[in-house]
């Protein structure tokens, strides 16, 4: 070929330096097929082939050393051969004998040591004349104890209309207050039967202590009226009762912790 054709054909370069487009095509063709190839590959390795089954990790063994075998006592002579505590011990030979310290008596500093005392000062006797009034504690009078007051007992007064008639029989008084505050005298509204006992009781004014107002009813409920027996009445008596409560009450217990 002459140099004009070579010189047309490569636009004036000798030598054809264009990219040839075998090269172009060879290349895509391989990432094609490597991506066909990989796809290919997770479709039988995921979900042609069935998923490997989970294997569970092997028991935890545990290895005593018994001197019952053989490997057992020789595996604990060696143990013992190698401690490094007793490696690191001072030991006696087998022949010597133990050192016993000796016994030292304590000795006192004061027996070697006496210390250097001091003389009396010279006796003087006080020549002054004594006092009439020496110097001394001022007496405190004590005053008598106080005389605790009687204690005040628990009362009750009935209206004019049932204390006119005598003998009232009452039973023992004996109430057990629920609270620790003094209770307020308490008021109640009482009918005696013609027997002479008593048929209804309500209360009208309370103390302030629910349990002290039920003794007290029951207490009224227990009184007996022989009198109104005596005199052949034959409707009921209403009448007023009011207690006043005394300083004999009993106080409540504590309770447990």
């Amino acid at each position: 070929m002459s140099t004009e054709a070579l010189t047309d054909t490569n636009d004036g370069l000798l030598f054809n330096w264009r990219p040839s487009r075998r090269r172009k095509l060879s290349l895509f063709g391989f990432i094609t097929a490597s991506v066909a190839l990989h796809a290919l590959c997770f479709y039988l390795f995921q979900i042609v082939y069935p998923p490997p089954a989970a294997l569970l990790p092997p028991p935890g063994r545990v290895s005593v050393i018994s001197p019952v075998t053989e490997d057992g006592r020789i595996l604990l002579r060696w143990i013992e051969a190698e401690d490094p505590a007793l490696a690191a011990k001072t030991q006696r030979a087998p022949d010597t004998k133990t050192f016993t310290p000796p016994r030292i008596a304590h000795v006192p500093s004061f027996a070697t040591h006496r210390p250097a005392l001091r003389d009396l000062p010279p006796y003087l006797p006080d020549l002054r004349a004594p006092e009439i009034y020496p110097p001394g504690p001022v007496p405190r009078s004590r005053s008598a104890p106080a005389t605790p007051a009687p204690p005040a007992k628990t009362a009750i007064a009935f209206a004019d209309d049932a204390a006119a008639l005598r003998g009232v029989q009452t039973p023992e008084m004996r109430f057990t207050r629920s609270t620790s505050e003094s209770p307020q005298p308490a008021e109640f509204r009482v009918a005696i039967s013609p027997a002479g006992d008593v048929r209804y009781c309500f209360l009208q004014t309370s103390s302030g202590d629910a349990a002290l107002d039920e003794q007290a009813r029951q207490y009224l409920a227990l009184c007996r009226f022989p009198e109104i027996q005596r005199s052949a009445a034959r409707d009921l008596i209403w009448t007023s009762a009011v207690v006043t409560w005394g300083s004999d009450l009993i106080a409540p217990k504590a309770a447990p912790p």
